[in-house]
């Protein structure tokens, strides 16, 4: 076995967590249970790794095996990588078979037309996901295996999960290979991304809660202040609140939110001032971006309101982050249409 493959299976397994190395070794099938059963799993990672490394040099793994691993590795954890969307598009409407070997085998020889050192690896997952790895190299180097992009391509749909590597300039080699294996005319990224890939499905897919039509506001409890004198202040609180439950149901639904880490917001509008004051000689476009963070921003819009912190209804151009299914925006002046109105496209 080259070194090289050992040093890179010896890193992949050190990445996994002690407790769940022995299952993902499982799920990766090169090793046999009765070599499996030979390792100590509560021994330190480092060690675990060189026993893995032993046994698969007996196997002869090659650079094939370990990126299995690696694909399997980044399943189990793709929040670790960051995902754009892709939406591809085709003229025809009707919708072509899809089949796996020829997907591959277009997918490679795309691919490889253009770029000889590179390694590409496959692997079917459930809902029709295909996983891709690609590593790549330059027309003098080898591929650098520490340096991948992953593709998640969800078969009998136009889109495409796309995490790039570091080396941005082979993205385009990249989608040009896709669009032409899955028979589209032509791909352009989505105003999406984030870590949590499942989320980024559940935006695309429409697949998050929105029933927005079952919900009956329950009657909150009364304040036992001022029951006497103060039952108008007080009910006027309960509606207040009913208000707010039920307009922030209709826009966020009743289920989870998407898990998203982020939303950017850039505006570009005129500076407007009196004409008679000569106070811009050139009209510039004024800019400014607004970048929402949290571990949980979808969640942490929905319970502003409730709590106080903001009013209901949020800004449309805050809600409308699911359904939309981007958080990046570009907002500007409507043409024509006094200062202060804005759209965004």
């Amino acid at each position: 076995m080259d070194e090289t493959v050992a040093e890179y299976i010896r890193r992949t397994v050190l990445k996994i967590p002690r407790d769940e190395i022995k299952t993902m070794l499982q799920k990766w099938g090169f090793l046999s249970e009765t070599q499996l059963q030979t390792i100590n799993f509560h021994q330190m990672k480092d060690n675990i790794s060189q026993d893995v490394v032993q046994l698969c040099e007996e196997n002869s793994a090659s650079i094939k095996q370990a990126a299995v691993l690696d694909i399997i590795y980044n399943h189990s954890y793709p929040n670790k990588r960051i995902w754009s969307v892709y939406q591809m598009n085709k003229t025809e409407e009707e919708t072509d078979f899809f089949d796996l070997t020829d997907f591959r085998k277009k997918f490679k020889r795309q691919l490889r037309s253009t770029l000889k050192n590179v390694t590409i690896n496959f692997r079917e997952y459930e809902n029709n996901a295909i996983w891709i790895r690609i590593a790549w190299g330059t027309p003098y180097t080898k591929p650098n295996q520490y340096k991948t992009s992953y593709v998640v391509y969800h078969s009998q749909t136009p889109y495409a999960f796309i995490s790039p590597s570091v080396l941005k300039s082979n993205l385009p080699l990249l989608c040009q290979a896709l669009v032409v294996a899955s028979n589209y005319q032509d791909i352009h990224e989505m105003e999406l991304r984030g870590h949590s890939l499942n989320s980024l499905e559940d935006m695309v897919f429409k697949r998050y809660s929105q029933n927005f039509e079952t919900y009956c506001p329950r009657p909150l409890q009364e304040s036992t202040v001022a029951r006497e004198t103060g039952l108008r202040i007080v009910q006027e609180n309960i509606n207040e609140k009913e208000r707010i439950l039920r307009v922030n149901r209709e826009a966020f639904g009743d289920g989870p939110q998407p898990k998203l880490e982020f939303a950017e917001y850039k505006l570009e509008t005129m500076f407007t001032s009196d004409p008679k004051l000569e106070v811009l000689d050139k009209k510039e476009p004024f800019r400014c971006m607004v970048r929402f963070h949290s571990p949980h921003l979808l969640e942490s819009l929905k319970s502003l309101a409730p709590a106080g912190m903001a009013d209901a209804p949020l800004s449309p151009l805050l809600t409308c982050i699911p359904h939309k299914a981007r958080n990046y925006f570009k907002i500007r002046e409507k043409k024509g249409f006094f200062p202060g109105s804005f759209v965004s496209p």
